[in-house]
C-alpha cells in the first residue's frame, strides 16, 4: 500500500532522505510532524526524479490602456461619456468579447450606472447567514442558530 502524498511534501522528503539518509532523516521527518519510515525514504532517494513538464504559458493578451480607462472611469462615475460610446471604442480593442457581452445586458448595466440603489447590505448579510451556518454545522441546535442570527452586533 502507498501513501498520497503532495508534490511539496514529496520533495521535502526526498531533500531529508538526500541529506541525511534512513535512520537519521526518519528521526528528523518525525520531528518535523511528517512520520516517514526509513525504509520510505531510502527508496525516495533511490528513485530518480522525474522533472514536471510546465503547464502551458497563456496567451497574454495587453489591454488597451486608454479602453482600460475609460471604462473604469465610467463605472466609478468619473466621465461624461456615456456607455454605448466606450463600448463602441472598446469593440476595436482586446476587449471586444467583453464589450459584446456587456452589449446583451445594456438595459440593466445602464440601470446600475443610473439608479441609486445598490444590493450591497442585502449581499452582506447572505455572506454572513452563510458563515454562521458554517461555523455553526454539526455543533449546536437551531434554537443557538436562531440567536445568533438574530442577534445584531
Amino acid at each position: 500500500m502507498s501513501a498520497r502524498r503532495t508534490t511539496r511534501l514529496g520533495d521535502l522528503q526526498r531533500h531529508v532522505a538526500f541529506a541525511l539518509g534512513g535512520e537519521a532523516a526518519a528521526r528528523l521527518a518525525q520531528r518535523l510532524a511528517i512520520p516517514t519510515s526509513p525504509d520510505t525514504l531510502l527508496r525516495m532517494a533511490a528513485r530518480p526524479v522525474v522533472a514536471e513538464t510546465p503547464p502551458p504559458m497563456p496567451k497574454i493578451l495587453g489591454v488597451d490602456d486608454w479602453a482600460w480607462r475609460q471604462l473604469n472611469a465610467l463605472l466609478r462615475r468619473k466621465t461624461s461619456e456615456s456607455l454605448t460610446q466606450i463600448l463602441d471604442a472598446a469593440i476595436a480593442t482586446p476587449l471586444k468579447d467583453f464589450a459584446v457581452g456587456l452589449r446583451r445586458d445594456i438595459t440593466a448595466i445602464q440601470a446600475a450606472l443610473d439608479l441609486p440603489w445598490t444590493t450591497s447590505p442585502v449581499e452582506g448579510q447572505i455572506n454572513r447567514l452563510k458563515m454562521l451556518k458554517r461555523t455553526m454545522y454539526g455543533r449546536a441546535g437551531f434554537q443557538l442558530l436562531r440567536a445568533r442570527v438574530l442577534h445584531v452586533a
